[in-house]
């Protein structure tokens, strides 16, 4: 179909105002990072008058952000890893067997994500409370909390995006297999997973970053030893003031792992859903 030239006007208009107000946020972010704190308590100013690279540094002493990196970098591994474990068995045995209670099984999983993560925030709290106090087993002010209460968010959705993949898989390719002798799991494990190996990366990716990002339950059920990075940023606000150029340094570092991986992401999703699925 041949474009109009106001078409492509409004197309190249639309397009550079969408990419500006994409851009502003970040320029602002950069070129507030690299400026003295005087500067930055001043009239803002969109070109850096002095530059410094010291609030790079200043970042890991004004708070322990290390220890915040090493413990999101634990919660958000074990979960994701945990997630994609579990979705791949689950989301296997819907794409490729028929057992009572499997429709309501998919539905009870999607029905999850219909509901805002705030309404069991607290339900959740006094959970791991009571588990505590029953067992003696420490859930709240502990990483191990966080790291199932993550993965309760990102398997239901994990299954589901892999029972996509594996239903795009032919059958005929772990069934010649089982008739081969192997049997369900290892067909599973030498045959599919290679096959969905790109929609597995992608589930893992997105699962590493829900657990990278989420700042609300991280709030609640840590204390200061396991706190994450997305709680420990509210730390360079204090009574004297807010360091904000060192909030700025800090979200760029602490977004490095996320643009990573939704890098990674993108480029397995162009590869395709079913690559390699069948040769």
């Amino acid at each position: 179909m041949r474009e109009s030239l106001s078409f492509k006007i409004v197309r190249a208009v639309g397009l550079a105002a969408l990419t500006i107000f994409t851009l502003v946020p970040l320029y602002v972010m950069i070129s507030t990072s690299i400026k003295p704190l005087g500067d930055v308590q001043n009239d803002f100013k969109w070109i850096p008058t002095t530059i410094t690279f010291r609030p790079f540094v200043d970042i890991w002493s004004t708070v322990p952000l290390a220890r915040y990196f090493i413990n999101s970098v634990l919660v958000a591994s074990i979960s994701s890893i945990a997630s994609v474990t579990l979705a791949v068995f689950a989301a296997y045995a819907i794409s490729r067997y028929s057992f009572r209670g499997r429709e309501l099984f998919r539905m009870t999983v999607l029905s999850t994500q219909m509901f805002p993560g705030i309404l069991f925030l607290l339900p959740l709290y006094l959970i791991y409370v009571n588990i505590g106090q029953v067992t003696g087993i420490k859930l709240v002010g502990n990483l191990s909390g966080l790291i199932i209460t993550y993965l309760t968010f990102t398997l239901p959705f994990s299954i589901w995006m892999l029972v996509g993949y594996f239903n795009s898989i032919p059958r005929g390719l772990d069934e010649a297999a089982l008739v081969d002798g192997a049997s369900p799991v290892r067909a599973l494990l030498s045959i599919i997973v290679p096959a969905a190996k790109p929609g597995i990366v992608a589930v893992l990716i997105y699962s590493f970053m829900t657990s990278w990002s989420e700042s609300l339950f991280a709030s609640v059920l840590v204390d200061d030893s396991s706190r994450t990075l997305a709680v420990g940023l509210a730390e360079y606000s204090n009574y004297v003031g807010v360091y904000w150029n060192q909030v700025m340094a800090a979200s760029i570092v602490v977004s490095i792992p996320v643009v990573v991986g939704f890098l990674l992401m993108q480029r397995y999703l162009v590869q395709g859903l079913t690559a390699g699925a069948v040769k």
